[in-house]
């Protein structure tokens, strides 16, 4: 029977718990729990907390991110990355990352879904790119406490599209409101059609049991690398 894992949970708000619940099913024993009433001030981060931790998953906030992963590669622990809106930083975050000698995975969405749904925008961006009667749209709808807008997923998508060869403007929008966990809608326009892709996520699980599996994949590993389509690719991350 394999080893159970000892795991970190930086951000222990409603990702956070899903993940300790489903941890188990994944090889892993929740050692460590971080949030705003014990790392507030990044407090917790120390080499008395994350001995014998194998990997730390973070799903805490944007302003966040650069000093929890500077702190916890220090320590030598691999993570996985679920918060968005923090790619500014993306530089600082390699060079920790490499400093620590560390694997990480990041991703706007550890969906499975998600992530094949990202190559099937591209394929669609890439079969109109030179069909110049059709215009895009990017839209997207989340729960209205999430923090960023438009969300890493949108924008990656947006960024698929024009890596396929889609030039032309994409209109992009966002609203908030409700529990909503998550739809993104891709759309071309012209004046003879419209064709559609959506993916509407019915809750948070995808994206707790894609954060597992990265973490599982991790655990060992040095690097900065992607989550895409249940797989990790290296230094694959917008900037």
């Amino acid at each position: 029977m394999p080893e159970t894992r000892r795991l970190a949970i930086v951000g222990y708000g409603k990702m956070g718990r899903l993940i300790e619940q489903f941890a188990p099913q994944y090889g892993f024993e929740v050692a460590l729990k971080l949030d705003e009433f014990n790392n507030a001030g990044f407090e917790g981060i120390t080499a008395e907390n994350f001995r014998g931790i194998d990997v730390a998953i973070d799903f805490s906030i944007p302003p966040a991110v650069p000093r929890n992963v500077e702190g916890i590669a220090a320590l030598g622990v691999s993570m996985v990355i679920g918060t968005t809106g923090w790619l500014e930083h993306v530089d600082a975050v390699k060079a920790a990352v490499e400093k620590g000698g560390i694997g990480l995975v990041w991703s706007p969405n550890f969906s499975i879904g998600v992530n094949a749904f990202f190559r099937l925008v591209a394929e669609a961006a890439r079969l109109l790119a030179a069909e110049p009667e059709y215009g895009a749209w990017a839209w997207e709808i989340h729960h209205s406490t999430k923090k960023d807008a438009p969300s890493g997923t949108l924008l990656k998508l947006v960024e698929s599209m024009k890596q396929a060869g889609f030039a032309r403007p994409i209109d992009v929008g966002s609203s908030r409101a409700g529990a909503h966990p998550g739809t993104h809608e891709i759309g071309f326009d012209s004046a003879a059609d419209t064709i559609t892709l959506r993916h509407t996520a019915r809750n948070r699980e995808g994206f707790a049991r894609g954060a597992l599996k990265a973490a599982q994949w991790v655990a060992g590993k040095t690097g900065f690398f992607e989550f895409g389509g249940g797989t990790c690719s290296q230094d694959a991350a917008p900037r």
